[in-house]
């Protein structure tokens, strides 16, 4: 059975949580989800990689037609539960670490992030949020040492409804631009989550 998913309009992460639960839908193999800008274009086709399924995708006029292929029995699937050991996440929601004087919590932060290159461990991703991700854009000093982690494998994600508060989408520098969704998920799957 097909499902048409018309999330025009909608903002994160609406169209990538209807797009899952067309997903998780027994009766439904094959969903054309339809959305209107190029950030839930590509939120929903990271979302459906993620899953390891097939999808293509059609320009119209702005408008952006995604064709997404089920395999029989994915509803039923526990992969996308599955918790790895020693997955950590770090959460950063400000510009600064700590409360108090911001010029000390900008040389706190920057200590934090250049001793988080040196360091070894099981930190699988680095999520920046609010202020935070003023971090992580041009201009900023601590860019380099973002781009560090990322040159080690750890996953950089910066929330695209922040960027796009502070003006700075077109200027982020490490990483990709991501949604509620997917850094709720990333949470909600790690052994350790760490909120500076």
């Amino acid at each position: 059975m097909k499902k048409v998913v018309d999330a025009r309009g909608l903002s994160c992460p609406q169209p990538v949580v209807l797009t899952k639960k067309a997903l998780d839908s027994h009766e439904i193999n094959e969903i054309l989800t339809i959305v209107d800008n190029p950030t839930a274009l590509e939120n929903v086709v990271r979302m459906v990689k993620t899953l390891n399924l097939e999808s293509m995708v059609d320009e119209k006029e702005g408008q952006y037609y995604i064709r997404i292929y089920k395999e029989e029995g994915l509803a039923e699937k526990d992969d996308d539960k599955e918790i790895l050991e020693g997955n950590t996440v770090i959460l950063i929601g400000s510009n600064v670490l700590g409360n108090g004087d911001d010029k000390l919590g900008s040389l706190l932060m920057k200590s934090f992030l250049y001793t988080l290159t040196q360091m070894e461990g099981e930190i699988q991703c680095v999520i920046f949020m609010n202020s935070g991700v003023l971090l992580n854009t041009a201009g900023s000093e601590l860019a380099d040492h973002i781009q560090v982690l990322s040159n080690n494998g750890i996953e950089v994600l910066s929330c695209g409804t922040c960027l796009d508060y502070y003006n700075v989408r077109d200027k982020l520098m490490v990483g990709s631009v991501s949604n509620m969704y997917t850094i709720t998920e990333k949470i909600l799957h790690a052994c350790k989550v760490i909120t500076l």
